[in-house]
């Protein structure tokens, strides 16, 4: 199935603008629509499919170390093996063009039983052209095997829509469809997305699918999005932490639901938190040079416009009886905490009386809420890859134990909540820990989860 330019536009469109294009859409009405591994069970002996894998890892020394999105790959590749189709993973690395899935590709092997050969220049980026070299290796692989083309963000049109514009995406649309159109010609026409933590605006996991005949969800990925993430839809205890003041938009989402009873809050998304409650309370609150607009260009900044933000969704919380816990002093540049920054201070953790206060907040918690509650964490609490900066996420990795002792179903949302999980304590501390970050905040939050909406679209044809 040719896409045209046109064809493509608008189906980037539909991806790009996200909520604001089919707004009364939900989680599960995407779930509902797209089409799982299963469907494709009639598919013949030495079906060529395209699998977008979840090649974002650092394989260790041995199988089981820095490998668990791999092999959360295993059971569908497993299942194509069964079936006798000729898989073609792809998929990227880092956010580097130049990093290699060589080391992916050999412990892929390892988790499948066989050799797993990887194609290295497998686009033209001039002509966005699939090379001779793919072509070849289809032909001459056998039922069951499996080839691993190159990082895909090695090639510029991988990315071009990373922060396309809808009005951009006329002048995109022609080369995205030529790439789309040279995978379906020359590799195949069915295609299964079993990347669950690839949430960004790949061309790969959102444009090919528009030159797809068939589309599938993976079997992790449709397990992750079944099973746990209903579970997270109900959460009464909410953690957000980090960096991304944008994570107030996930948290005005989940609030509407109307599940969650707390909410703790660390991180930038903390300081608009407690300078919205000190406004509303009258009792004004310095976020340091994380409010000043000379750092307006910093990641940490605040603007004054995510501050009303923090003010509405703080008095419609408390309307709805939510609780909110934000720290109450903060680790400066230098090491030392202080109840109150000055201008120039840049908070680079939380304090120890902010750790004692999250800890009598989880105690009432636990005293409060009903055996089988849902807590969803995500993020952490400060800069904790410096060790000055640790003790905050150090300290909070065990409330997830002693939550989870409790009877409370504990979820994390992977990325930095994961490696802190990993550093801090272990796997058996929680209920599930998800391997992705941006993939979780997107389904629980404001947006859809991009590759969702490009397989429900893929899947109406």
């Amino acid at each position: 199935m040719s896409v045209t330019p046109d064809q493509m536009k608008a189906f980037c469109e539909t991806v790009v603008r996200g909520r604001e294009a089919n707004p009364d859409l939900s989680l599960n009405d995407y779930l509902t629509d797209v089409p799982r591994l299963d469907s494709l069970a009639d598919l013949p002996l030495g079906t060529v499919v395209l699998v977008r894998g979840d090649t974002d890892a650092k394989p260790g020394a041995k199988v089981g170390e820095g490998d668990i999105r791999l092999r959360s790959m295993a059971d569908t590749l497993k299942y194509g093996q069964e079936k006798g189709w000729v898989q073609v993973v792809f998929g990227h690395i880092g956010r580097e063009p130049e990093k290699s899935l060589d080391k992916v590709a050999k412990r892929l092997g390892e988790l499948l039983g066989t050799n797993i050969p990887m194609i290295e220049d497998w686009l033209d980026p001039a002509t966005t052209t699939v090379t001779p070299a793919v072509t070849e290796a289809i032909a001459a692989a056998k039922p069951g095997d499996v080839i691993v083309l190159q990082n895909t963000r090695k090639y510029d049109i991988e990315r071009v829509l990373w922060k396309a514009k809808p009005e951009q995406l006329a002048d995109l649309a022609p080369q995205l469809a030529k790439l789309a159109n040279e995978l379906a010609e020359k590799v195949g026409t069915v295609y299964v997305h079993e990347a669950f933590s690839a949430g960004s605006l790949d061309a790969s996991s959102v444009a090919v699918p528009a030159a797809m005949k068939r589309v599938a969800l993976g079997k992790y990925a449709a397990g992750e999005f079944d099973g746990p993430m209903q579970q997270c839809l109900k959460a009464a205890l909410a953690v957000f932490s980090g960096i991304k003041i944008d994570k107030l938009d996930d948290m005005e989402a989940m609030i509407s639901r109307g599940t969650i009873k707390q909410i703790f809050a660390s991180g930038s998304l903390a300081m608009a938190i407690r300078k919205a409650i000190g406004e509303l309370d009258d009792k004004p609150v310095c976020l340091g040079a994380a409010e000043d607009p000379a750092n307006s260009k910093a990641p940490w900044y605040i603007p004054p416009a995510r501050v009303e933000q923090a003010k509405a969704i703080v008095a419609d919380g408390r309307e709805k009886g939510i609780t909110f816990t934000v720290p109450c002093d903060s680790v400066i540049e230098d090491g030392s905490a202080k109840d109150e920054l000055s201008p120039s201070d840049q908070q680079f953790d939380i304090g120890p009386k902010s750790i004692q206060h999250f800890h009598d907040a989880v105690t009432k918690f636990i005293e409060t809420a009903p055996k089988g509650s849902v807590a969803f964490h995500n993020g952490v609490f400060g800069m904790f890859e410096d060790p000055r900066f640790e003790n905050g996420t150090k300290s909070w990795v065990p409330e997830l134990k002693r939550m989870q002792d409790a009877g409370i179903n504990v979820y994390v949302g992977g990325g930095e909540g994961g490696k802190a999980l990993e550093l801090y304590g272990e796997e058996s501390w929680v209920t599930h820990n998800f391997t992705a970050g941006g993939t979780v905040l997107n389904a629980l939050g404001s947006e859809p989860v991009p590759y969702l909406v490009a397989l429900r679209e893929a899947a109406k044809d």
